[in-house]
């Protein structure tokens, strides 16, 4: 989930898929560029010709912790929760030539779209399965992958059942040691949800780390956090400065300064009562 931005629309490009409709919008400043929109809502953007090239602010800030893992270059196995269209697979793909990779995407209509207009067929060592999140996870041998990603969402909302310490215990099981969870995580006024994630994830590994924008982290805005949690110390050195310096300027918050943020927030649980946040209209332009 990302915020809308302006893209050339020369006639609507509009697909049935379980999320709802899709509908896929040119990049008029970029040849090869597409935003996958659905039920209204950026999912993904995806540069053809250029596939390190990342568009949203967040998937930027995913795409720094993913380069500062192990040596540059060095081939990862990784598995994502949530394709739309590969983004940050796609850029796995092109930046650590060998790695292998498995994505996990319910919406089998979504997944044809994506095959169809935004092909996957040449990412070398990508896998699509159609299947949710926690049934993909639980599939996967203990210790199989180095980077396990969270980035699925049900038009703007994340699905509840993937924000659970149960998950994050299961996302532990999957990792290698040193391994990385990496999260979007999307939360406005206040927090809360953000905390409560925050705080699911560190009750289960020993060292994490949450990025984002300055007004988002300070709850001012609805927008997009990215946690990333390791039982290994994470590049806090490194991801601050990249953090810092990049085109949109992004905060790190790690060790007390995190535990701060999240106040005595308890873990989210499986069997609990709660919904994740909605972002009001206006994000998207809607009315």
């Amino acid at each position: 989930m990302a915020r809308k931005s302006r893209r050339d629309r020369p006639g609507p490009d509009r697909h049935a898929v379980a999320g709802g409709e899709a509908e896929l919008l040119r990049d008029a400043d970029r040849d090869g560029g597409w935003v996958l929109m659905v039920g209204g809502v950026p999912q993904s953007y995806v540069d053809l010709a250029d596939p390190t090239y990342l568009d949203f602010e967040y998937i930027r800030l995913m795409g720094d912790v993913v380069d500062c893992m192990t040596p540059p270059g060095a081939a990862l196995d990784a598995a994502h929760i949530g394709g739309a269209g590969c983004t940050l697979p796609r850029y796995v793909a092109a930046t650590r030539p060998g790695s292998r990779q498995v994505v996990f995407e319910p919406d089998a209509a979504l997944v044809r779209l994506v095959r169809e207009r935004l092909p996957v067929k040449d990412v070398p060592g990508l896998k699509i399965r159609i299947t949710d999140g926690r049934a993909g996870t639980a599939a996967l041998a203990d210790g199989a992958d180095d980077l396990l990603v969270m980035d699925a969402f049900a038009e703007a909302s994340m699905p509840v059942e993937l924000a659970t310490r149960e998950f994050a215990l299961e996302a532990a099981r999957v990792l290698r040691p040193g391994g990385v969870y990496l999260m979007n995580v999307a939360d406005g006024f206040r927090l809360a949800y953000a905390r409560r994630v925050v705080a699911t994830v560190r009750s289960v590994f020993r060292h994490t780390l949450l990025l984002g924008e300055p007004g988002v982290l300070r709850g001012r805005r609805f927008g997009n956090l990215i946690v990333a949690a390791s039982g290994e110390p994470l590049p806090v050195g490194e991801l601050t400065r990249r953090a810092a310096g990049g085109i949109v300027r992004a905060r790190l918050m790690s060790g007390d300064e995190l535990g701060g943020f999240c106040g005595g927030a308890a873990p989210l649980r499986d069997g609990e009562e709660f919904e994740a946040p909605v972002p009001p209209p206006q994000v998207f332009g809607r009315p």
